[in-house]
């Protein structure tokens, strides 16, 4: 196997989701495991989505947690050129075409799929336009995107490291667009780019991620790259089974921050949200987890997000505090209630009274 490299791919939308910390938390084990590199990869081609500070949370966040990147953060946005380049190399290769059709007509033809109980899909009403014809009415400044083409016969195949065989129709597989109005590129041609160029060996990632599959192995064979190996992660649930969101507790990393749980604690919690380690054992620190950590023994079962078991594995780490560590963790919280008052005199204070 090459040397492995993984990689953290969140795109600059506000808080880091408990979801996001897993894969990456998953990704960094796995890297550290096999003394491979972990990378931060910032996925900003939604401008509209692009939340100012974003970045510099998430690398905040990471870092609290102890997870280090060894390379990055590289910035999707900064990388422009390199996507047209492809995605114009594949309209000369015929595996890609340019689409015409104003968001209008796209949102009809969506609700007369819906209106006949059928999927919504591009309907290819651009596939088959002449190429000439159709480079024409680029060059004359009339907007588009770039979808890609993909096989109207088959099947994808592929072997998850979670899932086992994974196979789809290409029926089920839309004309994904590849290139917006504004010349960014979509997740799905700027991953595949990237991934390749970064020489991602694994990609780790979430089980919404699983029927898009088919598009990028598709491209990587279009480019004619390697395709990287890959495992997606389980649903993380509320305990009522639905998808974790908000509306059911928090979800954001650094509201558990805020409100002083352990990263120690939140890190051996979300590590066993779908990792099993083969026995009874639950409290790690992160040098066990790097050691014990490997994808196979992740389920595909969604795990419950349970706050109750985060607060027993908080109380578990606290315990294996010295006094010295528990001092330094409340003085910051006390200092900021009563002001830097008692000087050097902090800790003969704290120990008399605790």
């Amino acid at each position: 196997m090459s040397k492995v490299r993984t990689r953290f791919a969140p795109s600059p939308t506000g808080f880091l989701h408990v979801g996001g910390l897993r894969t990456a938390l998953y990704s960094y084990l796995f890297a550290k495991k096999n003394n491979g590199t972990f990378i931060l990869r910032i996925e900003d081609t939604d401008q509209k989505r692009t939340v100012e500070g974003a970045v510099k949370n998430l690398i905040d966040t990471l870092n609290w947690a102890g997870l280090n990147f060894d390379e990055g953060p590289y910035i999707q946005s900064e990388r422009l050129e390199l996507y047209k380049k492809h995605a114009q190399q594949l309209i000369n290769e015929g595996k890609a075409y340019y689409c015409f059709c104003s968001s209008e007509k796209l949102e009809a033809s969506r609700q007369a799929q819906i209106a006949a109980k059928l999927p919504p899909a591009y309907d290819k009403h651009c596939r088959d336009l002449n190429p000439i014809e159709s480079q024409k009415r680029v060059d004359a400044g009339e907007k588009f995107v770039i979808r890609m083409k993909v096989p109207l016969e088959g099947e994808i195949s592929f072997t998850d490291i979670i899932r086992g065989e994974v196979t789809i129709s290409c029926k089920n597989v839309d004309d994904q667009v590849l290139l917006k109005t504004d010349g960014f590129p979509t997740y799905h041609l700027a991953f595949v780019i990237d991934d390749h160029y970064m020489d991602i060996t694994h990609i780790i990632r979430g089980e919404e991620w699983l029927s898009s599959a088919p598009k990028h192995i598709i491209l990587f064979k279009y480019f004619g790259w390697e395709m990287p190996q890959m495992a997606h992660l389980p649903l993380l649930l509320n305990p009522d089974k639905s998808k974790l969101s908000k509306r059911q507790g928090d979800v954001a990393v650094e509201d558990y921050k805020a409100k002083g749980y352990l990263k120690e604690a939140l890190i051996n919690f979300v590590a066993l949200l779908g990792w099993n380690p083969g026995s009874t054992k639950e409290i790690f620190t992160m040098e066990e987890l790097i050691q014990e950590f490997s994808l196979e023994r992740v389920g595909k079962s969604g795990s419950i997000f349970n706050v109750e078991k985060l607060n027993w594995f908080n109380q578990q780490h606290l315990r294996l505090k010295t006094d010295d560590q528990i001092i330094e963790l409340i003085k910051p919280i006390l200092i900021e209630n009563f002001g830097d008052k008692f000087g050097d005199k902090f800790p003969t204070i704290i120990s008399k009274n605790y």
